[in-house]
């Protein structure tokens, strides 16, 4: 049942942020990303995790981009509309500098640790979070209170499948387009 169902602001992007990188921070290979995520919103008001899905969904939709996409497609070696979905997840684990940098040049990605270290295909694992778009709906539902998920997240914005500008579109499957527009990752995962 819905209390006094309103249409809520997304949260500030630095309380997003910071909530990400914490949760970024604390993540190992036993408790994931998308876990620490779920625990620490789960400490906070049913409004604020809300309000926390819709700045992700901002977030999330703005990357819902061609170019992004191609970067999806090289380092995942193929990248299907539920994989970007996932990859944009990804993007937004990293914290607000690798999400600045994507958004600017996805493929500012062949510049990423991980894509630097002994295997770049780690870069793939990292980036592929599925677990990441449900950390909030996660937390809300072992969050004591009466108010509604549906009300509250209802009216945000969309998850990118409507984005009204991609850019322009590109071949991801021809080997020197993809050299021409993501020299970087194409070195790293097309040679």
């Amino acid at each position: 049942m819905t209390t006094g169902a309103r249409l809520l602001p997304a949260m500030p992007l630095d309380d997003f942020w910071a909530i990400v990188e914490t949760a970024a921070a604390r993540a190992s290979a036993e408790r994931p990303f998308a876990g620490r995520l779920a625990a620490l919103l789960a400490s906070r008001p049913r409004p604020e995790i809300a309000a926390f899905e819709r700045r992700f969904g901002e977030l999330h939709g703005a990357l819902y981009r061609w170019d992004v996409w191609g970067a999806a497609y090289v380092i995942g070696g193929g990248c299907s509309d539920d994989a970007f979905t996932d990859f944009r997840a990804g993007v937004i684990s990293l914290g607000r500098d690798w999400y600045e940098r994507v958004l600017a040049s996805p493929d500012s990605l062949a510049g990423h640790p991980v894509a630097r270290g002994s295997d770049p295909e780690e870069l793939e694992e990292l980036l592929f979070d599925e677990e990441a778009n449900y950390a909030a709906h996660r937390a809300f539902e072992r969050t004591p209170g009466e108010e509604d998920w549906d009300a509250l997240t209802a009216g945000g914005p969309p998850s990118g499948r409507t984005a009204p500008d991609m850019g322009e579109g590109f071949d991801f499957d021809d080997g020197d387009e993809v050299g021409r527009r993501l020299p970087g990752l194409a070195a790293l995962f097309l040679a």
